[in-house]
């Protein structure tokens, strides 16, 4: 695997330290504010993020987990989200949701996430990436917490994939274009 990256883009200690960063910003926006501060994680790019993040969150969050895809087979999005595994929630009215991603590209998935909660009834709904790319958007979205930006570049590790594959790197590497244009 390690063959297949092209070049090093985000190492561990500066995904340490991003992470470090947004953790101090939620506590800041949320210690003493909110009696459920719910991570919402979206699988399965964010389980690395959410798990080093929620460990770094001084003001106790509550998680929970939602599978939404979209992404056909391959390295471009379908342009529809489509959710794969919703989250039932006796008091989401109480719940201050922090919808957890990996990376915004189009920002058509958390947009439309963001306005499925609110009708679901949530108290609040806000945004977390780990690694941003402005240039790819096709939606205006804004995350509210931004970890970092990325050029349109392939990114796999630390949860992001192709085709399953890279996601237990420890870092986030570029990706050699042979090994997903073959």
């Amino acid at each position: 695997m390690q063959n297949d990256i092209l070049k090093i883009l985000v190492t561990e200690k500066e995904i340490e330290e991003t992470t470090e960063r947004i953790a101090a910003e939620i506590d800041r926006d949320y210690a003493g504010k909110s009696e459920h501060l719910v991570l919402l994680g979206i699988l399965k790019g964010s389980v690395p993020f959410l798990a080093e993040l929620m460990k770094k969150i001084k003001s106790n969050p509550e998680i929970e987990l939602m599978k939404v895809s979209s992404y056909g087979k391959g390295t471009r999005s379908s342009g529809s989200v489509k959710i794969i595994l919703d989250w039932q929630r006796e008091n989401i009215e109480e719940c201050d949701i922090i919808v957890v991603e990996d990376i915004i590209d189009s920002g058509r998935t958390l947009s439309y996430l963001c306005e499925y909660l609110k009708q679901k009834g949530a108290k609040s709904v806000r945004t977390c990436t780990l690694l941003d790319k402005p240039s790819r958007r096709e939606v205006e979205f804004e995350p509210d917490y931004c970890g970092i930006q990325v050029p349109d570049e392939f990114v796999v590790g630390f949860g992001l994939d192709y085709d399953e594959m890279y996601r237990a790197l420890p870092y986030i590497g570029v990706l050699k274009p042979e090994v997903y244009t073959k």
